[in-house]
């Protein structure tokens, strides 16, 4: 046996589909040393919510794009030094191929071929594996029950799906005798579990037969394939990349056979449910192979088995579907996917179906074309730093709302070069950032970690503001009107201060720093400074949240104070952003309210039994480490 392969960065196409994403959750937790670069257009079936599991972690990217663009894929092989591709892209539901053939030869020849030319030219991917369906063997006879063996057997289109994964094995075969591509093929059988969009069987009829809909079964529901679960695929294509044979075709296969009828049975008996009663038979496609039987030896040899019974994993996907059904969130619209005969229509998607992986969505690697506007101006596009943190999320949901194009920053900041190269490969106009160090729970804890806190608050804000004024990208960075106490000049209820007036207050290292970076970042002529104050939003269940805090505290003094409304001056620094404002500003709302005030109105329109108590600043003072502002 060969010596076992070994990836450095990994690009895995179609991974926010069914199978890749399996496989794609796989690899970056098993080869935590591999990078994994995953690359998907997002049709109708894909879905970001597949790779939640993984969006945290450092050795993952995600980057929207379609395969069929030459720029993109050059771009990303380039960048991201792939050595090793896996090749799951693709149209691959039976049905939509015959209502919308010409897309699978779009997606399936057109979009693999531009991939190989791109591997081609690039000349340093030392492994391409190139996922196909045993369905291009066309069907298997039950008379003479043998299996198609890999090198043996003809391939026999049937349909439009298939015929179209047969042509592109033949531009994979064709570039590895012209050009030495180092190609795997493999050829697997019916594959199900969670992650696979419900215009599949499987997932189709346990949603149907949970709402005790009709489950359409095609002909007379004796067709015969062998199903596998998806954690034993994926298991498959990680031992067939790294100790397959280059120039050879594997096939995936699952033991046993079992005929679509009884699989909706099955269904059926582990919900608990007759499905005898909402079992219909529609017409059959217009040529519906019978049988699917392949050989898998060549893979077994290799050292694979099949771990995942069909009870163990029937039961599993059906609880799966229960938690992720249609009225759940994850899908969006799935009207067009719930029916006997899909053709190929694109249902549109639900608001809430990508925010989960907000943060993996890169920057749009479209054409430059495509990022203009009216006129030739460039659209924005923009950068978020605070991922984790309060207005961190809300500028994600409010970007993704309004249709920018955006990502989440991965460097730390105080890291010029992981800046540098946050800012080049999201190609941004704009960075939004939102980082930086407060204190949990409070500013207290900032006493006692001074350097912590310039890294992040000093070192790393003028870090970000140099490189991104260097790129010429705008910068909009969230302040803190934690930088002023009243003095003679203002006094509780006089005139409050302006953008222009020094810092006057440093009681806290937090303030301290805060107030050093005010100075400091007036010299740079690409940052608008948002000083919030006192910040709340609609969530009272927030812990962050102002008037959250104030209403857990035993005791809070009693003095007015400027506050930020997020829901409506988040909205507005985006649009200050777009309009390239410069400077700073207090971002709060009009006028001040005092605690007291604030607590009056929590009580009068949410809990008429709550009560608090008042200190003085002086009695405050001995139980906090840091003066307050």
């Amino acid at each position: 046996m060969a010596a076992t392969y070994e990836a450095k960065n990994v690009l895995i196409t179609g991974a926010a589909g069914f199978i890749a994403s399996h496989v794609a959750i796989l690899f970056a937790k098993k080869y935590p040393h591999y990078k994994v670069v995953v690359v998907d257009k997002l049709d109708y079936c894909a879905n970001l919510n597949n790779l939640k599991s993984v969006a945290g972690l450092l050795n993952f990217k995600f980057v929207k794009g379609d395969i069929g663009s030459a720029d993109l894929m050059t771009y990303v092989l380039r960048t991201e030094e792939i050595d090793t591709v896996m090749h799951f892209a693709a149209q691959t539901h039976v049905d939509n191929s015959f209502g919308n053939s010409f897309e699978f030869t779009e997606n399936n020849i057109r979009g693999t071929h531009v991939l190989l030319e791109a591997v081609k030219t690039l000349g340093t991917i030392k492994r391409f594996l190139h996922v196909s369906t045993d369905e291009v063997y066309g069907e298997s006879s039950y008379e003479l029950n043998e299996a198609n063996v890999e090198s043996a057997s003809l391939l026999e289109p049937t349909n439009p799906y298939s015929a179209t994964k047969a042509g592109a094995e033949m531009l994979v075969m064709a570039y590895g005798r012209s050009y030495n591509l180092p190609y795997i093929i493999t050829r697997g059988n019916n594959v199900y579990g969670p992650h696979q969009y419900p215009e599949k069987a499987i997932p189709k009829f346990i949603m149907l037969a949970r709402n005790g809909a009709q489950i359409p079964l095609h002909g007379d529901g004796q067709a015969t394939r062998s199903y596998m679960h998806v954690a034993d695929a994926a298991s498959a294509f990680d031992t067939i990349l790294h100790k397959g044979t280059l120039m050879g075709v594997y096939n995936i296969g699952a033991h046993e056979e079992r005929t679509v009828l009884s699989v909706a049975q099955d269904i059926g008996s582990s919900l608990g449910l007759d499905v005898s009663k909402t079992i219909t038979y529609v017409p059959d496609r217009m040529f519906n192979d019978r049988r699917y039987f392949i050989d898998c030896s060549k893979l077994l040899a290799l050292g694979w088995t099949q771990k995942v019974s069909w009870e163990e994993g029937l039961k599993e996907t059906i609880a799966w579907y229960t938690k992720h059904d249609e009225k759940s969130g994850y899908w969006g619209n799935l009207s067009g996917a719930l029916v006997a005969h899909p053709t190929g229509g694109k249902p549109s998607a639900a608001g809430e179906v990508y925010q989960n992986l907000e943060d993996m969505m890169a920057a749009s690697d479209a054409e430059a074309a495509g990022n203009a506007g009216a006129g030739g101006e460039k659209k924005p596009i923009f950068l978020v730093y605070g991922r984790t943190g309060w207005i961190g999320g809300m500028l994600g949901k409010l970007l993704t709302e309004q249709g920018h194009t955006w990502c989440y920053g991965m460097a730390r900041l105080q890291d010029r070069a992981g800046v540098q190269d946050d800012i080049k490969r999201s190609r941004c106009t704009h960075v939004m950032c939102a980082a930086g160090i407060t204190g949990r729970p409070n500013v207290d804890w900032c006493e006692d970690n001074k350097v912590e806190v310039l890294r992040a608050n000093v070192i790393g804000i003028l870090t970000l503001a140099d490189v991104a004024h260097l790129a010429g990208v705008h910068v909009t960075n969230f302040a803190t009107g934690c930088i002023y106490e009243y003095d003679a000049s203002h006094s509780i209820g006089g005139a409050g201060f302006t953008e222009d007036e020094a810092p006057n207050f440093t009681g806290s290292f937090y303030s301290e720093t805060k107030s050093y970076m005010e100075v400091m970042l007036r010299h740079y002529p690409n940052v608008m400074q948002l000083r919030l104050r006192m910040p709340i939003d609609g969530n009272l269940q927030n812990p962050r949240n102002f008037i959250t805090k104030i209403a857990n505290y035993p005791k809070v003094v009693n003095i007015p104070n400027s506050m930020t409304v997020l829901d409506e001056m988040v909205p507005m620094a985006i649009d200050g952003a777009i309009r390239g404002l410069t400077g700073a500003y207090n971002w709060t709302n009009p006028g001040a309210i005092s605690h007291n005030e604030c607590l009056e109105l929590y009580r009068d329109f949410l809990h008429h039994d709550f009560t608090w108590d008042n200190f003085t600043v002086e009695e405050q003072a001995k139980v906090i480490k840091a003066g307050r502002s």
